[in-house]
């Protein structure tokens, strides 16, 4: 063993190991490839933080427009409910007004047929604008998402 570490010691860095090439020389061969590969993997990395940053501000510009969909959509059902209280309070007002059983049925089922009518609208209202918010959001996502992650490979 000791003679194996001596012979070992005293090999220069001329000498051929295998392959019949100089033992130092197989480190400056790949030294090139590892160049390449360490500018494309910077290059790969400032593109990737690029796409980063577009994402980002994608991502708030979107957050933002939900936002203010979300405001919209709890303003819209703020007024359904103070519609639909003041529709209630009319009705209880005009059914203690009546007189005979016979004007509260009627009033009853004139406010139900009201209260169904309203009820479409306002559910119709709803869906509508959810659909609004719901795309306002999702659309510009899927386009610049589209367009940064093409930009970045």
């Amino acid at each position: 063993m000791n003679l194996e570490i001596d012979r070992n010691a005293k090999n220069g860095a001329g000498e051929k190991r295998g392959f019949d090439l100089p033992f130092f020389t197989m480190p400056g061969i790949f030294g090139g490839f590892a160049e390449q590969g360490a500018v494309r993997a910077k290059q790969g990395c400032d593109r990737m933080k690029a796409a980063s940053g577009e994402i980002a501000d994608i991502l708030r510009e979107a957050c933002s427009t939900n936002a203010k969909g979300a405001a919209d959509y709890g303003t819209k059902i703020i007024e359904i409910s103070n519609a639909n209280t003041n529709s209630a309070f009319d009705f209880l007002a005009r059914l203690m007004d009546s007189r005979s059983m016979s004007d509260m049925v009627d009033l009853s089922a004139t406010q139900s047929r009201k209260a169904l009518e309203v009820a479409s609208v306002q559910n119709r209202e709803l869906w509508e604008l959810g659909q609004r918010v719901a795309i306002a959001t999702a659309e510009p996502l899927k386009k610049s998402f589209s367009r940064v992650l093409q930009k970045a490979s």
